[in-house]
């Protein structure tokens, strides 16, 4: 639109979706000026179907309907009288399952909400100058709730202390706690919370942590760490695994199989079963609990439900000889991708005969496997001081990744091997410095020598559990986890690919599976989801969890298809947060309506100014009075500013042209902003400043700018929302990769991390050193570098788009024509001299000679500081030595 190339008044109208997120700063905005500049009888239409986020901030719909140019809102909610009456006559068969929570999921539960309670007074004790009125624990069940919290402090976010700072992310940390207790079955979960008082209590370094959660350290921690325990297994009195001693059992296995045969006991059973029926792989002094989430034999019963109305449907539809509208294919919906692969594996893995609570019994004994074997890979890893392997998340059915996650260990190249033993080294030779600790060697040594903190204590127990479970895997004589993967009994039947058999029964086993046989277990997601039901057709849908936005979704879906019949079980746990979280969410969507509703009511409409030709004003602006004698001159150009194509991802070309600045889009190769044909201007965010400086890219731009322009300047622009500080810049993460062949290594006894913000002023002191003729401009939000642009203009001319495009650029026909191409190959070799300043330099010398010829300050001048001495110097170094011998 900028450059014409789409006819703009030919246009007959644009639609936009997602109108919640239209905002002064978004491409929406840029775009419907740019519309209606040239096309004022177009139509123009927005849509949202989020009202929670038009709430926020004073009069949002009259912004958002000032950006947007639009002057007439509808409003449809769910509870309005047409909308109402059209979903009502054609309801979908909705039986809801309120299923509540066992006794340690209820004690865990009241535990996290009791910690994110004290972290909420904590945090509000600690700031007392912010409005902190929404902080409470309704608003943190939602996700948006970190980004309010972050929105409320990234002011002050320089300011505030570590302990604010470690406060703000406990908050998350909960808010995801809660959302695992209910769907992440209980072995996960306790390895979830082990990983946290690990990272809680010691760095990756090994040195113990200075800021660690005050939540951790409270009685309702300790409830949460021992009930989790409690749900995945018991550990008895037995305090060591005692090792099987070697004894003459002849005549007791001679007894026993007489036994078996009186009684018609399988072989097979005996040999992967103790005397008691638990498999032989649990240690001595465990007593596996394995507690099921309530809401899995839910699932198992309304599947059943499902499959006997299905064939209840089959049959009379035979008799009466109708057709069937719809699938028989049960839609399962989940929250995320991992709740569906651990549904698939109960499901794929189930016992249709066992009682309720262990029908995933056999797939809770796998995972139980995979946790101790995880346990028995730490308690390695940490006497070889070797970093912590992440817990493995594998299906039933995965025996290539369960052999792979056995065996990494053997596939460790030699420079990683070197890497954990210096490692390992380093953490045991460490020197005591303050705020540390000793490190012990020996498991249990100088145990109750001093008073630990408690998730000392936790962390302590989980590392002698974790070497007790490694020293059973070893008393079994070097047992792997593959070996024993055939104890659970495994169907796993090996085929005769050559016998007739196998052919016949392909189709049976390996075909197409019949629709009514098919169950889809899917995550939540967006507008595909509408896809998904229409294509799919379901007749039986389980929500698996509540969701809004889904429910909509299956609403509409049973308007548009009036003659099948939809029945969907709504499944939620009561009295969680999952059921508090649902019913919150109702009440904000109506309160968020009712506050759209009453917003146009008494809303001001916004007046929009008839758009006129650029040049008519221009003589207003372009004024120039720096005349001799007062004499005036006019001149009828536009304001107009230069950007580069990649800046249009950024905010700021479209508050220029807010601005009344005619925006020229172009490809630069020096330069992001074009101001006037003297001034250029490189625009950095604070995080690409840092990128910029690690990568080494900012020198060669600066050198650049300082080589084609007079007046080269380096923009520095913060975000509005955040502090105009330096201090922000130990939060920023920067991925680049360093200019080094080998990154630099941290000296032993190391604590705390260097002083980014120190780091930082330094490399732009020698920037500014470096190029003395660079200009630093500091701008607090892309508002105020708008302004900068203005000052920067005024009085001076118009940039011209060709010139701008023709610096720096490679393939200009023009620079360099007739230039020997082996002298320039030559050139090329030469240090200082670029693919980027190699045409500048063509044109600028007629000879190699010439440039041989050149004083170092000449060099310098063509080149630039730096580049110019190195250039010189590799020229004269024989001289040099020939002089002095």
């Amino acid at each position: 639109m900028l450059q014409s190339d789409i006819p703009t008044h030919l246009i007959s109208g644009i639609i936009v979706l997602h109108a919640e997120k239209v905002t002064a700063l978004a491409l929406e905005a840029f775009i419907v000026r740019l519309y209606r500049e040239k096309n004022n009888n177009g139509f123009l239409k927005s849509f949202t179907d989020e009202p929670e986020h038009i709430t926020s901030g004073l009069s949002p719909l009259r912004n958002i309907m000032k950006e947007l140019q639009l002057r007439t809102v509808h409003i449809y909610p769910r509870f309005q009288e047409d909308v109402k009456g059209s979903l009502e006559r054609r309801r979908a068969d909705v039986v809801e399952l309120m299923q509540p929570l066992t006794e340690a999921m209820s004690e865990i539960h009241h535990a996290i909400i009791q910690c994110m309670s004290t972290t909420l007074s904590e945090l509000k004790r600690a700031n007392t100058t912010l409005d902190l009125d929404d902080f409470n624990v309704d608003n943190a069940y939602f996700r948006s709730f970190d980004m309010v919290v972050r929105r409320q402090l990234d002011p002050v976010w320089h300011k505030v202390g570590p302990r604010t700072k470690q406060l703000v992310n406990d908050l998350g940390t909960l808010r995801r706690l809660l959302y695992y207790l209910l769907t992440y079955d209980p072995l996960h979960f306790h390895a979830y919370l082990e990983t946290l008082i690990a990272s809680n209590t010691t760095t990756a370094s090994g040195n113990v942590k200075q800021h660690q959660s005050p939540w951790l350290l409270t009685d309702a921690a300790h409830i949460i760490f021992q009930v989790a325990k409690r749900r995945c297994y018991i550990v008895s009195a037995v305090s060591k695994v005692q090792v099987p001693q070697e004894v003459d059992t002849a005549d007791d296995d001679d007894a026993w199989a007489v036994l078996d045969e009186i009684e018609g006991a399988c072989p097979a059973i005996q040999n992967s079963r103790s005397k008691d029926g638990r498999p032989p792989w649990i240690p001595r002094g465990m007593e596996p609990t394995l507690e099921e989430l309530p809401k899995w034999n839910l699932l198992a019963e309304v599947l059943q439900e499902a499959e006997e109305e299905l064939l209840r449907q089959e049959s009379s539809h035979k008799s009466i000889t109708t057709p069937n509208v719809g699938s028989n294919t049960v839609l399962v919906m989940t929250s995320s991708t991992r709740t569906c692969s651990v549904l698939t594996d109960f499901l794929s893995t189930m016992d249709h005969d066992a009682p309720p609570g262990s029908k995933g019994r056999r797939m809770m004994l796998r995972k139980l496997r995979l946790y101790l074997s995880w346990k028995t890979k730490l308690a390695k890893q940490k006497h070889d001081g070797k970093s912590h392997v992440s817990f493995p998340n594998l299906s039933a059915r995965d025996d290539d990744e369960i052999k792979k996650f056995s065996n990494e260990s053997d596939n460790v190249s030699e420079a990683l091997k070197k890497k954990d033993q210096e490692k390992a080294n380093r953490v045991a030779n460490r020197r005591r410095i303050r705020g540390g600790a000793p490190t012990t060697t020996q498991a249990g040594r100088d145990t109750g020598a001093s008073k630990r903190a408690p998730q000392d204590s936790a962390l302590g127990e989980i590392q002698t559990e974790a070497e007790r479970f490694a020293e059973f895997w070893e008393s079994q004589g070097g047992q792997t986890l593959v070996e024993l993967s055939q104890e659970l009994g495994d169907d796993i039947v090996l085929l005769d690919i050559e016998s007739g058999a196998f052919a016949n029964d392909f189709d049976a086993h390996y075909g197409l599976i019949a629709p009514e046989q098919t169950i889809l277990v899917r995550a939540y997601s967006d507008d595909t989801d509408d896809r998904m039901l229409a294509e799919i057709q379901p007749k039986f849908i389980v929500m698996f969890e509540p969701n809004m936005e889904f429910i909509r979704r299956i609403e509409v879906y049973k308007s548009s298809h009036p003659g099948l019949a939809v029945r969907v079980y709504h499944m939620v746990y009561s009295n969680s947060c999952e059921e508090h979280k649902y019913l919150a969410g109702i009440r904000r969507e109506k309160d968020a309506f009712e506050r759209l509703i009453k917003e146009r009511g008494s809303m001001l409409l916004p007046l929009f100014e008839v758009h006129r030709d650029r040049t008519s004003d221009a003589m207003i602006k372009t004024i120039s009075t720096r005349m001799a004698g007062g004499r005036r001159e006019l001149n009828t150009r536009p304001s107009q500013v230069i950007v580069d194509m990649r800046e249009f991802r950024s905010t700021l070309p479209s508050l220029l042209h807010a601005s009344n600045m005619l925006v020229i889009p172009a490809t630069l190769t020096v330069g992001d902003y074009i101001i006037t044909p003297e001034i250029c201007v490189e625009r950095k965010s604070l995080p690409d400043l840092i990128s910029s400086f690690n990568s080494g890219r900012l020198y060669t731009q600066c050198e650049l700018m300082s080589v084609h322009y007079k007046s080269p300047m380096l923009l520095i622009e913060f975000e509005e929302d955040k502090g105009f500080t330096l201090g922000v810049v130990s939060d920023i993460k920067s991925y680049a990769k360093p200019a080094g062949k080998y990154p630099l290594k941290k000296k032993q006894g190391a604590g705390a991390d260097p002083d980014h913000t120190a780091m930082l002023q330094s490399k732009i002191c020698l920037l500014t050193l470096s190029f003395p003729r660079v200009r630093i401009i500091w701008s607090s939000s892309p508002y105020a570098t708008a302004e900068i642009f203005k000052d920067l203009k005024m009085n001076n001319p118009e940039p011209d788009p060709t010139q701008a495009i023709a610096v720096g650029a490679d393939d200009d026909t023009d620079v360099g024509a007739g230039v020997n191409a082996a002298a320039e190959e030559l050139l090329r070799c030469l240090p200082g001299i670029t693919d980027k300043n190699v045409k500048h330099i063509t044109s600028r010398i007629s000879t190699v000679r010439e440039l041989c010829d050149m004083t170092l300050v000449e060099v310098q001048e063509l080149l630039g500081v730096e580049p110019g001495k190195a250039c010189w110097e590799f020229i004269h170094t024989g001289e040099n030595r020939n002089t002095v011998s």
